[in-house]
């Protein structure tokens, strides 16, 4: 009889991880239309002038039947061409709409619409709230160039972030053990309901490969940020100096924004804003100097975190229409220069 009943235990036991299985695969293949590879193209700058472009591949996720997408800011910030390639292998053109940088979350919008992309399913964003440490999850990307790899693991933490990348808001994310790695930025956490909880953002490594320890932008920062929110795109990626650094580029007041880049086309790019050419290694970390400082904005003068916030609230967050122009004050080569950056109506 100890037989029968031995056998009858393993089978019990067996069950419950059939079933998970079972389930992931399920979902894999209902979510899978809806994740996306993300190729972009940007202009690099030689120490000489010289102009050559670049490609990068990251991931996405379709989320509205008129063609939005979720990615990492990373994957986008710098891209001169964005395109979006779906699980049939269509392509298509898309650009920037809204960007987040400090929370490293982007939307990106299909530059078309046609009889095809229409059929192509949304994935639907859940409460990233309701998350608790120890949940299940799984990621879907393209790590290394491997298309719709699908990753799992748990939520292994949650932080709250200020200024880990530059720009000027808070960040929130997951923190996971299931296996992210280059190629898997700006790709969809899903919880186990097939939600997206999180959107793939950076790692944590001393091997320069994953360690497993994973982040994800959560659902709920990135719908405020990017999805809901009227948040004004510039085109910007700055960071915010100290009084130390103010000093050792001559900056005449204890603080500013350092243009590190500016995206092509953007309403900075068309005001005329200049990013920088040259790195620089600054405290741990390297920054690009040569570009802009931008010293006021509207007559608020950057120098702290403090008026950061101001700034933020009088130009991103603005949601007066007849508040279409911005006059900022720039240090270039050493002199004040004022440019007008313009949004669209």
């Amino acid at each position: 009889m100890k037989k029968p009943f031995t056998y009858l235990v393993l089978a019990a036991a067996l069950l419950p991880i059939k079933v998970s299985s079972q389930s992931l695969s399920d979902l894999y293949e209902r979510v899978k239309p809806s994740v996306v590879i993300i190729e972009t193209e940007f202009e690099v700058q030689s120490d000489h002038g010289q102009v050559s472009y670049a490609g990068s591949q990251g991931s996405g996720v379709l989320i509205s039947e008129n063609g939005e997408i979720l990615t990492a800011a990373h994957v986008v910030n710098d891209a001169e061409h964005i395109t979006v390639i779906f699980h049939d292998g269509e392509r298509i053109p898309a650009e920037i709409v809204r960007l987040s940088v400090v929370a490293d979350v982007a939307l990106i919008k299909l530059t078309f619409i046609n009889s095809r992309t229409k059929s192509y399913p949304p994935a639907e964003l859940g409460n990233s709230d309701g998350i608790r440490v120890g949940d299940d999850i799984f990621v879907i990307g393209a790590p290394f160039g491997l298309d719709y790899s699908l990753s799992k693991g748990i939520i292994s933490g949650v932080s709250e972030e200020q200024g880990r990348m530059a720009g000027f808001t808070f960040a929130e994310f997951f923190q996971t053990d299931a296996a992210i790695n280059q190629g898997n930025s700006g790709g969809p956490m899903f919880n186990m309901s097939g939600k997206i909880i999180g959107i793939v953002s950076y790692i944590v490594s001393e091997s320069g490969g994953f360690d497993g320890i994973g982040f994800a932008a959560t659902s709920n920062i990135t719908e405020f940020l990017v999805v809901d929110s009227e948040r004004r795109w510039t085109g910007i990626n700055g960071v915010l100096i100290d009084p130390q650094l103010a000093r050792v580029l001559n900056v005449p007041q204890p603080g500013g924004i350092l243009i590190q880049n500016v995206v092509p086309l953007s309403p900075a790019f068309m005001c005329g804003l200049k990013g920088g050419k040259h790195l620089l290694l600054y405290q741990d970390r390297d920054i690009i100097v040569g570009g802009d400082i931008i010293l006021e904005v509207n007559g608020i003068r950057i120098t702290d975190e403090e008026s950061v916030g101001e700034l933020i609230r009088s130009i991103v967050l603005s949601d007066e229409e007849e508040r279409s122009q911005h006059t900022l004050t720039v240090l270039r080569a050493g002199q004040r220069k004022e440019v007008v950056l313009s949004f669209a109506p």
